[in-house]
């Protein structure tokens, strides 16, 4: 069930951001936005999201982030693009960089935020990636590599929740999960992915592959 549910959109600022705010609010979540500019929140605050400003590459403004927070049900990094072409030559150092902050959204948000999900009653991490970690081409490298190892640290934080649920001998509460988009995200299907993810519980959710379509 979304209602009541608290869901933080990290670097929140993009149409992705923006569609999944709406469809949660719409279900009756209450939903913090982040981003690193004010007027990029603006869009988001008027569909009626607590907009917060803070870094979601940063573990140490996405950790004093989660301590004002206090209760979160829900975390999602939205932190992407996309840079390719050129074949393996193509893959250049600069383009690799401009990616690597995804990666590092995922790292900071999983980490500064995992004491709340795993306290609350249904805790939900989930990340976006893209099917190109199935069959990665030469002109995509550096991105798929990237989306690769966002889903190899998000599968390592569904073992974290899991072993951390099983060591206290208590019904796993959190789920971590990967969404796979082919193609081009489209944000409403992002958006229903997101609102749905309290329709299985987390033994069933917890390290799948979730398709968007």
């Amino acid at each position: 069930m979304t209602a009541t549910r608290t869901v933080v959109l990290a670097g929140a600022t993009s149409d992705a951001g923006l569609a999944t705010a709406t469809a949660l609010i719409a279900a009756g979540a209450r939903v913090i936005a982040t981003g690193r500019a004010a007027d990029r929140l603006t869009p988001l605050r008027d569909a009626g999201a607590q907009t917060e400003i803070a870094d979601a590459t940063s573990f140490v403004e996405m950790t004093a982030l989660a301590a004002r927070l206090g209760t979160v049900d829900a975390v999602i990094p939205l932190v992407g693009g996309w840079r390719g072409g050129g074949g393996l030559a193509g893959q250049s150092d600069e383009d690799f960089d401009a990616l690597l902050p995804a990666l590092q959204a995922v790292r900071a948000t999983s980490r500064a935020f995992d004491a709340p999900l795993r306290a609350s009653d249904a805790g939900r991490f989930a990340i976006v990636s893209s099917t190109v970690v199935t069959r990665p081409l030469a002109g995509g490298a550096n991105y798929a590599a990237m989306k690769a190892a966002s889903e190899a640290w998000t599968q390592a934080v569904a073992q974290g929740y899991a072993k951390a649920a099983r060591d206290a001998g208590a019904e796993l509460r959190a789920a971590s999960a990967v969404f796979r988009a082919e193609g081009a995200l489209q944000p409403d299907a992002l958006a229903r992915a997101v609102v749905a993810l309290w329709d299985r519980d987390a033994a069933e959710l917890n390290d799948t592959v979730i398709a968007l379509s």
